[in-house]
């Protein structure tokens, strides 16, 4: 793993990698999170055989300000030295994501399409209507973050470790990516598991139906509706863990 470790890293947010067979699978965490709401899927995957890497995206599980800085160009580019990295010493790899790391999960899908299968949870692969333009007058006022959006989680006591608040110029690079995927989707032939959380109050649910409708490979569904938006950590966190084994296995059988 290439991550340094700063000092002000929050605890559980370091990145994560297992050396297992000759499938890989790549696991991405969300906007203001870290590899923390992610870590127990990596584990579950490193123990079913697979090499994990799980790696933490630029400017994110440290301090907001230096999240400020980064943005979605900054976060693929570690997504893709990390798919790389697996690449390059594994037969086959599935790529996992939740949220924008479901983004980046589909991202990389329409530019690689060796990649055995991706697993995309509540990931945004569209903008809000009128969400640009609400970000945009909030910076026109001088402000740089609004209330955050992490810890989206129905358990009670179960806690994400995101960022308090969510950095606005970091967002609009989201939403730009998000607006360029109606054209990469159907680029996506890969197989596509993709986990909704049909109580999500970060994501609206109808993202999973726009990315189904236009991936051009094969499509299984799996809706979860015990959980909030961060599944992982949530009431259907073991449900989401077994589809996800039990799919990357299937998408590398031939390994």
């Amino acid at each position: 793993m290439t991550d340094s470790m700063p000092a002000d890293l929050i605890p559980g947010a370091e990145p994560w990698s297992h050396e297992g067979g000759p499938a890989g699978v790549l696991v991405l965490h969300g906007f203001t999170g870290n590899p923390g709401s992610m870590r127990h899927l990596a584990e579950v995957l490193a123990d079913a055989g697979f090499t994990v890497e799980l790696p933490r995206l630029p400017g994110h599980g440290t301090k907001i300000a230096d999240m400020i800085p980064t943005g979605f160009q900054d976060w693929l580019g570690e997504a893709e030295a990390a798919y790389q990295r697996l690449a390059d010493r594994c037969e086959k790899v599935v790529v996992v994501g939740l949220s924008m790391g479901g983004a980046l999960t589909a991202w990389l899908g329409s530019e690689h399409p060796e990649i055995a299968g991706l697993v995309c949870i509540n990931a945004i692969v569209s903008a809000p209507e009128g969400m640009r333009e609400a970000v945009e007058e909030v910076i026109a006022t001088g402000a740089d973050r609004f209330a955050g959006i992490g810890s989206d989680i129905a358990k009670p006591g179960v806690v994400e470790t995101a960022y308090a608040d969510t950095p606005l110029q970091p967002l609009l690079t989201l939403f730009d990516a998000a607006a360029e995927f109606s054209e990469r989707l159907p680029r996506i032939t890969s197989p596509v598991l993709i986990v909704t959380s049909t109580q999500d109050h970060v994501v609206p649910p109808e993202n999973s139906d726009i990315l189904a409708a236009a991936v051009a490979g094969p499509v299984e569904r799996l809706r979860c509706e015990r959980s909030y938006h961060v599944v992982t950590m949530d009431y259907d966190a073991e449900l989401v863990e077994s589809a996800t084994v039990d799919f990357a296995k299937k998408v590398t059988a031939d390994v």
